[in-house]
């Protein structure tokens, strides 16, 4: 890894092709990090957006102690709902259970972002989106399902606004790269501040 690498913390694709469509040049490194330990340490003695962003920072954290001439990208995205973090669906059944329990109903995504060097935290941000769901019939999840298919499984949510799953709401508030996982506009800004700093 070269001197000034950019590293995302990530195996994220729509992270991954966010930095890329921003015309950035990076590496992918994800962390080696047990994120539902963290969530389930955290749980009751954070807010879920404080969640978001201790996870974030440890993502970013992990692999720029193993870089320390790198620059670090770390994120996390947490989905609120009633009070509860919703996980990633997994399978078919737990994609219906999701929208089942999502549908009719107003959820909140929260989105940090962390930038990390060696031992160092530079910058940290997080950003919110509330998302209301349209109601849904059985008809109408399993048609989804049918046409999303398997890729859904690893979505928080169980959908991505990028593609059918916009169809899924009546009203959306907040940034669109929030949505996707990452608050882009915010860091890039800082990952130019951070080049300037250290030019």
């Amino acid at each position: 890894m070269t001197r000034g690498a950019l590293i995302l913390a990530s195996g994220s694709a729509a992270r991954q092709q966010m930095l890329a469509q921003a015309g950035l040049q990076f590496d992918v490194v994800p962390a080696d990090v047990d994120e539902d330990l963290i969530r389930e340490r955290l749980t009751g003695s954070a807010t879920h957006r404080d969640m978001a962003v201790a996870l974030a920072e440890v993502k970013a954290c992990a692999v720029a102690v193993k870089y320390p001439h790198a620059t670090v990208i770390g994120a996390d995205q947490i989905l609120s709902f009633r009070n509860q973090v919703m996980s990633k669906p997994g399978s078919r059944e737990g994609a219906r259970k999701t929208l089942f329990a999502l549908q009719g109903g107003t959820h909140q995504l929260f989105s940090a972002v962390t930038v990390a060097s060696g031992d160092r935290v530079l910058w940290r941000t997080v950003s919110t989106a509330t998302l209301a769901m349209r109601s849904l019939s059985t008809h109408d999840v399993e048609s989804y399902l049918d046409e999303v298919g398997d890729r859904i499984f690893g979505c928080v949510g169980a959908y991505q606004i990028e593609g059918p799953g916009i169809r899924l709401f009546e009203r959306i508030e907040g940034d669109h790269f929030t949505i996707m996982g990452m608050p882009l506009l915010p860091l890039l800004g800082a990952l130019r501040e951070i080049e300037s700093m250290s030019a």
